[in-house]
């Protein structure tokens, strides 16, 4: 990337799964655990906080997500409010709109919209939707979104959506809208949305090898595309750990995936499955066999390959890495589906804050 480019300084924001580490724990004790970190990530200066989106499963426990940044946003006042990632395909794209424009106002500018089309098969059985139309609903709900976002009225009639003619209200505070951010890492969904100018958010399951690949094809397109490259905020997602030393951090590494059951998260409910054939559905062959095989990579391959875990010298180097890649803004996950007690968390995040943020900015 361009020197430009290395030099921008490095946004640093939290990722907050809510997941549910097993039944044990309520989902109201669930809730104000993660609203602490948020509260921990305003005092200690972070960027962002970003908060999923799930349906039907313990693996994430917010269904509505701006509800979550609504009450978010009147506990904080400087953080940026991240949805990590609204599925767009499940809901209408003009109630997306109006509550994305009312949590820009309510925030005072503060949103940053993030969405995708979703990949569990769970969700979409749940709604009884077809997972194999999640790309075109995407793209039709985000056209619509722009449309409202972008026109003083606006009317759409599509093959999925239809609105009347629709004036938006309230606007959003930023202009013209929130900054959007599409998931995305498949050569081919990055291509697509680079010729629309559109940043992507990088998922933390690709290895480093995949996320350099995504931004430097965002990159060339969008620039070949006529946009402001330079500008954009390319988000990259990563499981984080830091520790005093690389040894702790290796011990820490192993620990956390002997206590971990993988088969809660990766297993046929969150596999792209289209339920009607049994067979990976349609626009997610890129994903095929990357859920059903359980999420299972070794430990040196995280290592090496996929987390920024280290002590403080290789963290930062793996961040300037991730920096020379193109992306200006690191969505760490501090353990989201790990069962850490608070006091350890705060302690761990506070320790990333105070030893790698400064190195960037």
């Amino acid at each position: 990337m361009s020197d430009s480019l290395d030099q921008r300084p490095m946004k640093f924001s939290a990722f907050l799964l809510f997941h549910r580490p097993d039944r044990n724990n309520t989902i109201k004790e669930v809730y104000d655990y993660n609203i602490r970190v948020a509260d921990l990530l305003e005092e200690l200066g972070f960027d962002g906080v970003w908060v999923s989106e799930h349906h039907f499963r313990d693996y994430g426990t917010v269904p509505s997500i701006f509800t979550m940044l609504g009450y978010l946003a009147a506990r904080t006042e400087n953080l940026r409010l991240g949805t990590g990632v609204v599925v767009l395909p499940l809901h209408n794209p003009v109630h997306v709109a109006e509550q994305a424009a009312q949590l820009d106002v309510m925030s005072n500018g503060r949103l940053e919209l993030g969405i995708g089309r979703g990949y569990q098969s769970i969700e979409f059985d749940g709604y009884a939707m077809d997972l194999s139309e999640a790309r075109d609903r995407f793209d039709e709900g985000l056209d619509v979104i722009t449309g409202l976002f972008t026109n003083d009225t606006y009317q759409h009639e599509g093959k999925y959506y239809k609105t009347g003619d629709a004036a938006l209200s309230p606007r959003p505070l930023q202009k013209p809208y929130p900054p959007l951010h599409v998931a995305a890492v498949s050569p081919e969904t990055v291509e697509r949305y680079a010729k629309r100018g559109l940043p992507i958010l990088a998922d933390p399951a690709a290895p480093f090898k995949k996320i350099k690949g995504a931004a430097e094809t965002w990159h060339r397109i969008a620039g070949e595309a006529g946009h402001n490259t330079a500008e954009a905020d390319l988000v990259v997602s990563r499981s984080v750990w830091l520790a005093p030393t690389v040894e702790q951090a290796k011990a820490d590494q192993d620990h956390f995936e002997a206590a971990f059951d993988r088969s809660r998260i990766f297993n046929e409910k969150s596999a792209p499955i289209d339920s009607k054939t049994g067979a990976v559905a349609k626009g997610f062959e890129f994903w095929e066999g990357r859920y059903l095989k359980g999420g299972e990579v070794g430990n040196d391959f995280r290592w090496d390959q996929l987390e920024v875990i280290g002590d403080p010298k290789r963290v930062i180097g793996q961040v300037a890495m991730l920096q020379e890649f193109g992306y200006n803004h690191l969505m760490c996950d501090f353990g989201s589906t790990r069962h850490i007690p608070f006091d350890e968390m705060s302690k761990a995040i506070t320790f990333f804050a105070k030893e790698v943020m400064p190195a960037f900015r």
